[in-house]
């Protein structure tokens, strides 16, 4: 790390300390020539999430869109938001986890509806419902008995 005040390259790391939750390391350093210290912070690079809707349009990955839709699939039931906010970040991580700088905006739904279906039956089908288009009840119907068929599965482990 160059100085920032003699710009000599030789500096040695005196303190490291994590912050924010672990998320960046802060490190004091010591300029070898001219003594002086100051303070560099070290964090992860993030690589931006490009998300591909259903038109071909490209927008950036919004983890509030991703809350919200939970949030109204789960209105007037007994979820608490502890429990969203985890499905959420396991959704965030995931992701991540494929370490894909575009992604259909498909791969989200998949995974949202994924974690719904363990959490609540009601809020599964209900972002179902949206998510997939259900154009008549026929559609409908026939989600419901897919969620009824893992859940006979799901008792039988």
């Amino acid at each position: 790390m160059k100085c920032p005040y003699c710009d000599n390259s030789d500096t040695k790391v005196v303190d490291s300390r994590p912050t924010d939750e672990g998320q960046t390391i802060r490190r004091r350093r010591e300029c070898e020539q001219c003594g002086r210290r100051f303070t560099t912070y070290e964090k992860i690079e993030e690589i931006p999430l490009i998300v591909v809707k259903k038109d071909g349009s490209r927008q950036s990955f919004d983890r509030g869109k991703v809350m919200n839709g939970i949030i109204k699939a789960c209105e007037k039931r007994p979820v608490p938001m502890a429990d969203i906010e985890k499905i959420v970040d396991d959704i965030e991580k995931g992701l991540s986890n494929l370490m894909l700088k575009e992604m259909d905006s498909s791969i989200i739904g998949e995974y949202v509806m994924e974690h719904l279906r363990e959490l609540d039956d009601v809020a599964y089908v209900r972002f179902a419902s949206v998510y997939r288009q259900f154009t008549d009840a026929e559609s409908f119907r026939e989600e419901v008995e897919k969620l009824l068929d893992h859940g006979k599965t799901k008792k039988k482990r």
